[in-house]
């Protein structure tokens, strides 16, 4: 007796080699039917013996399998009965369908697999030394789709007639690059060419191309290499004065920059890798990965100063291993192709009018990049992989929640590290790292990356949400949406959410949030709060003494700021007398001290805050490790590089109650580095003490709500956080006062995870609102 069932399966299920995968497990069960892309992910419908098909739903599920595809990942599978279809013979991979409500996922960008590498190698391969090798496990996906179901007419490759062998291919089910849309070959494919800063060819043959690269950059020249998600700036990392020649050309004075090795033996050789990282740099999704620093090591200097850490990514295009395969191509900076915190640039136009002052020679291709994303960024935290940025190799697969939203959602994100967030159904769709919203080009980006999203995953919202703060260009954005309920959600509450729904939580919890800034409902500039947090509201149980914070946006990059309101609440200029000496090396101009505190006795400009980040900054300036923040968190990552490891000691500190709240007091801080800073005690071990004093002085503030709430939860978020030494000693310290810890794994510490949780937080509302 025979039976029909289609089996609808969700998840990265298109583009990966499911379809053949599918084939493959149908012929074994010798079962008739088809398979075939939909906008709701792959339906399968199978006939056959009902023990046949049963084997076949067990094995479509089994990663075990040495054929499983590799970069297939099933969420979730739907099967029903149908009525037999009388005299069905054989099982076919039918044409996608586009019509229906979009709820697929399209499949990241992946780093080339091994079998692609091994035929790039191979001079027997038609493909041999192509730099655009790719199969249905690997290469573009994200960057190169225009919209869904991700076949070739709907991306960048459209424009690219397939050769007969590459057809051959790309027809049959039983090969590699079965229906793998960006297949092609030099024939028929993409090309790549080497120009000079002007845009003139100098070399249009793909080996020579290699070649002629490679030579300007062993001379120490500056390349612009265009890559799968946008134009690396590339210079050999071991050349310190072409390192600085690169600083000093893109305007970029102490950033670190990323680096790039073709092994991770190679990158052994300069820093310390263990296992978790070496898992991490293999992978498809090939991110940099943080790593400390081996000291002494042969990498320029210029590449990563005022840090202890390397930021290492391996080849994760087949055009790096071609670069990279040439004699003395050891450490490549790869840093990218922007001007300051502007968009990547992903076009050659563009790339030859605003880099052309910076790179010597471009080496380009024509696969047009319809999405331009940045490299991702993670270190290891508590034993875990956790990211700093969330972007090529993971985005745009969606982030699943148990329970469905009843409708459509639109969460814009913060301002700064931006990223924004579209809801559909039980699907949180993420997207890559924006920036800084403040950057006109950056908010154009970000207003067309909004667009695409909707489009390409076809979502209505019915919700906007943003954060509370008025001034937030991300919150006009929410405002000026129409037709849509706005929602508004306070900072660090939209940092707990964004825990609570990666661990598929409710709460209540107790929320511990370090960061730099984030608007209060009192009106004040919040940064170090505890809160007692659920999905649907939350309570300020605690916070940092609030201290007086002059000047704006300076505020965030001038140290000097923050330490006045921190040493003189008052605004009185003789009160810093006798902090004279240790100002002046911070700032010697006497005057701005002086402006600076008349701002703040008189109110002008300045706002109170209990911001853990400008503590930081005052911190490290005493310490002198710097007077200002030249790129974001500059003073936070030196006082972190600079702290002993195996210092326990901490200073003094009591908490106390004010106004209802639980009030974390800095003086005591501040008055320990001083005195420690005139007893002339290393500064390595002050940095030390200061950290784990700010530890212990959140463990207090758990604490003290474990013992009036009667919660035992702690979710940690923010920043601060990134800091690796701060965030494994306090999540140590927790767990050994037996409190339950919540981190996140799937979106970063950092503002890049905010609209994660203001999503959640907007799902819950409509729930509850619709459901009750």
């Amino acid at each position: 007796m025979l039976g029909r069932q289609r089996i609808t399966i969700r998840g990265r299920v298109q583009g990966v080699g499911c379809r053949p995968f599918v084939y493959r497990l149908a012929a074994e069960g010798v079962l008739a039917g088809m398979v075939y892309n939909n906008t709701q992910g792959v339906t399968i419908e199978v006939q056959g013996q009902p023990a046949a098909i049963e084997r076949f739903i067990r094995d479509l599920q089994d990663r075990s399998r040495r054929d499983y595809p590799a970069l297939l990942d099933i969420f979730s599978i739907a099967v029903e009965s149908l009525d037999v279809m009388e005299g069905q013979q054989g099982f076919h991979i039918v044409q996608s369908d586009a019509a229906g409500q979009t709820i697929t996922q399209v499949t990241p960008d992946c780093a080339t697999c091994p079998a692609c590498l091994r035929e790039l190698k191979e001079p027997s391969d038609f493909r041999y030394r192509y730099p655009f090798i790719n199969c249905t496990h690997c290469g573009p996906r994200y960057s190169i789709v225009k919209t869904i179901p991700y076949d070739r007419p709907n991306t960048t490759m459209a424009s690219f007639g397939m050769c007969g062998r590459c057809k051959s291919q790309y027809t049959d089910v039983r090969d590699r690059r079965f229906h793998a849309q960006p297949t092609g070959c030099p024939v028929c494919g993409p090309k790549i060419w080497l120009t000079d800063s002007a845009g003139s060819a100098i070399e249009t043959d793909s080996d020579k191309t290699i070649v002629r690269c490679a030579e300007v950059l062993r001379a120490g020249g500056i390349a612009a290499v265009k890559g799968i998600g946008g134009f690396h700036l590339a210079v050999d990392a071991l050349n310190e004065s072409a390192v600085r020649e690169l600083r000093k050309r893109k305007h970029r004075d102490a950033k670190p920059f990323a680096l790039m090795a073709a092994s991770v033996e190679t990158v052994s050789r300069y820093a310390v890798v263990n296992d978790m990282n070496e898992r991490l740099l293999k992978s498809p999704q090939a991110p940099i990965v943080l790593l400390d620093k081996k000291e002494p090591n042969g990498i320029a200097p210029s590449a990563a100063f005022g840090t202890h850490r390397f930021g290492f990514m391996l080849c994760y295009a087949p055009l790096h291993h071609l670069l990279f395969a040439q004699p003395g191509m050891e450490v490549l900076v790869m840093t990218s192709a922007n001007l300051s915190d502007e968009p990547l640039i992903c076009k050659n136009e563009q790339a030859l009018e605003e880099l052309g002052g910076i790179a010597d020679v471009f080496l380009m291709h024509n696969r047009d990049i319809y999405r331009q994303v940045d490299d991702s960024v993670i270190h290891e935290v508590n034993g875990q992989a956790a990211f700093l940025r969330r972007a090529r190799g993971y985005v745009p697969s969606p982030i699943y929640r148990s329970q469905a939203a009843c409708g459509d959602i639109f969460a814009a994100g913060p301002d700064l590290k931006n990223t924004f967030c579209f809801v559909k159904g039980d699907q949180y769709l993420v997207s890559e790292h924006i920036g800084d919203l403040a950057d006109g080009r950056v908010y154009r980006h970000y207003i067309r990356s909004v667009e695409h999203l909707r489009q390409l995953f076809r979502v209505q919202p019915e919700i906007a949400v943003c954060d509370l703060h008025p001034a937030y260009l991300s919150t006009h954005f929410a405002e000026q949406m129409s037709g849509v309920e706005l929602i508004r959600v306070q900072h660090h509450w939209a940092h707990i959410a964004s825990v609570l729904a990666d661990c598929n939580e409710f709460g209540p919890v107790i929320g511990l949030v370090a960061d730099g800034t984030g608007y209060g409902t009192d009106g004040a500039i919040w940064g170090c709060e505890c809160l007692i947090s659920t999905l649907t509201g939350f309570e300020r149980f605690g916070h940092l003494a609030y201290y007086p914070l002059a000047g704006g946006d300076r505020a965030a990059k001038e140290a000097i700021r923050p330490l006045v309101g921190l040493l003189c609440p008052s605004g009185d200029f003789d009160a810093l007398y006798e902090h004279g000496r240790l100002l002046s090396a911070i700032d010697p101009d006497a005057d701005k001290i002086r402006l600076i505190c008349s701002q703040i006795k008189q109110g002008i400009n300045t706002v109170p805050t209990s911001s853990m980040g400008r503590l930081f900054d005052a911190v490290a300036a005493l310490l002198g490790a710097g007077a200002k923040n030249r790129f974001e968190a500059e003073l936070p990552m030196a006082l972190e590089a600079m702290l002993e490891n195996g210092v326990n000691q901490a200073y003094p500190i009591e908490l106390h109650q004010a106004d209802g709240a639980q009030i974390f007091p800095f003086e005591p801080v501040i008055k320990g580095v001083i005195r420690d800073i005139e007893n002339a005690e290393n500064g390595r071990i002050i940095a030390a003490r200061f950290h784990n004093t700010i530890c212990e002085g959140l463990l207090e503030l758990a604490k003290k709500a474990r013992l009036v709430r009667r919660l035992n939860d702690v979710a940690l978020s923010g920043g601060v956080f990134c800091n690796r030494y701060l965030a494994n000693r306090l999540i140590e310290r927790l767990k050994q006062e037996q409190f339950r810890v919540l981190w996140k794994q799937s979106v970063p510490v950092n503002d890049g995870g905010i609209c994660f949780g203001q999503a959640a937080i907007a799902a819950e509302m409509i729930n509850k609102n619709r459901i009750g």
